[in-house]
């Protein structure tokens, strides 16, 4: 990895600070769901024989672990927002047995392995793909795979406000350079998408869901800057979608295959 894409990541994953924000983990259940199909494909992941012991990374309150806790034997749920455990833990399955919530950073946190599986939401962007990579391989029993889950919707909830998140957003948004294959970190072995479900919500929610993220938090933004920005967001979807709510199709898309070291 050259020195500018090394400062690109250490900057973005700095950006990470925002979902230790109240506001953050308060908007987070707007975010569109995981199709249920998910957590079927996930689970079938798990070699036919092995302890079903699955490892969470970067949770934030469960929408994967929740949700997968029941097809396993157990799930370590790791992150380093207390805040998005404490909500996690009053969401249904949060208190789940088999469900185990550990605060920390992944790159060091106390774990217990070995796993079958290890499961990544929208969050290995946040973290430091040479420590993680090499402990997922180290952690993982043989031949288990780390699978990368992702929500893909229909329209892109990021097209109708194209023009004006630029100027409101707090990130300088480039994202980490995509190079885990080159570095020889992560061999794909797989990938699958689920089918679409409908995901009906207001605009007022929809809008709402980008204070979820990063860039938008209240915190970070100011409450003018998010009021500004909330009233902007809805004049312009009102005149796509006058009646106030906007339908989605989601999809889930999973990428499996080993991690660094296999």
């Amino acid at each position: 990895m050259t020195q500018e894409a090394k400062n690109i990541a250490s900057e973005y994953r700095g950006y990470a600070q925002a979902f230790q924000g109240e506001s953050v983990v308060q908007a987070y259940h707007f975010r569109a769901p995981y199709p249920s199909e998910t957590f079927a494909l996930l689970a079938g992941l798990i070699r036919p024989g092995e302890p079903s012991h699955v490892l969470d990374v970067g949770c934030g309150t469960g929408n994967i672990a929740r949700h997968l806790v029941e097809r396993v034997d157990r799930i370590d749920a790791v992150d380093f927002s207390q805040q998005m455990i404490e909500q996690g833990k009053r969401l249904p399955n949060g208190d789940h047995p088999h469900l185990r919530w550990l605060y920390g950073r992944v790159e060091d946190a106390t774990l217990d392995p070995p796993y079958a599986l290890v499961t990544a939401g929208e969050s290995l962007h946040w973290m430091d793909w040479g420590i993680v990579m090499p402990r997922f391989h180290e952690i993982l029993m043989k031949d288990g795979y780390l699978a990368i889950v992702a929500t893909h919707t229909i329209p892109d909830p990021w097209s109708p406000l194209g023009e004006i998140l630029p100027r409101y957003r707090t990130d300088r948004y480039q994202g980490q350079p995509d190079d885990t294959q080159q570095q020889s970190l992560f061999q794909k072995v797989g990938e699958c998408t689920t089918r679409p479900i409908t995901f009906v919500q207001s605009l007022d929610d929809f809008i709402e869901s980008f204070h979820s993220r990063a860039g938008f938090s209240r915190e970070r933004m100011g409450q003018a800057q998010a009021t500004a920005f909330d009233q902007e967001a809805k004049k312009i979807l009102l005149k796509s979608y006058s009646d106030g709510t906007i339908t989605f199709q989601v999809t889930a898309r999973i990428v499996w295959g080993f991690p660094g070291g296999h």
